[in-house]
């Protein structure tokens, strides 16, 4: 994802190229800034296409769900709204067509009776395995080319960015 590539098209900003006169701290941040936002929108469309190869009928959102729901085994519809950061009836929307086409089921949280736990079923984690075995391998092909050592700094680095963003601002 460098300038070379000819699909790469650095954000549009406000702020000017930094230059030679500004400092190096400064340059690293417009080009984090630029590099994250083309790598978000490659992300999207990645997604957008595994949903649709997924299932014809499953929302981009809906596939990180059952992406979601495999890493945590089970959780309420609640906790899944709030993770997302989405609304109950979005949520719902989305559950009704997974349990549907037999990705999800619904049992009975056996701590509160009154709340409902999801869980892939069967079917659902063979179809999210399959996926997510599929998009490893074309990471595979497009990084062919990286040494372990870059691979290894690479993967540490976006655990510590994906840690860091995810604490509260502050």
């Amino acid at each position: 994802m460098s300038a070379a590539d000819p699909q790469h098209h650095p954000a549009a900003t406000s702020e000017p190229d930094p230059g030679p006169s500004t400092d190096a701290t400064a340059r690293a941040y417009v080009t984090i800034e630029q590099e994250l936002t083309v790598l978000i929108r490659r992300a999207r469309g990645f997604s957008a296409q595994m949903s649709r190869e997924f299932h014809p009928d499953l929302e981009p959102g809906a596939y990180a769900m059952l992406l979601w729901l495999d890493d945590v085994g089970s959780a309420r519809m609640t906790e899944m709204a709030a993770y997302f950061g989405i609304g109950k009836p979005t949520v719902s929307r989305q559950l009704q067509l997974m349990e549907k086409l037999d990705l999800i089921t619904r049992e009975v949280d056996e701590n509160d009776r009154r709340a409902q736990r999801l869980t892939l079923t069967e079917n659902g984690a063979t179809l999210v395995h399959q996926a997510r075995a599929a998009r490893r391998n074309s990471f595979k092909v497009k990084m062919a080319h990286w040494s372990q050592d870059d691979l290894d700094r690479f993967a540490g680095l976006l655990t510590q960015l994906n840690e860091d963003l995810s604490r509260p601002a502050g």
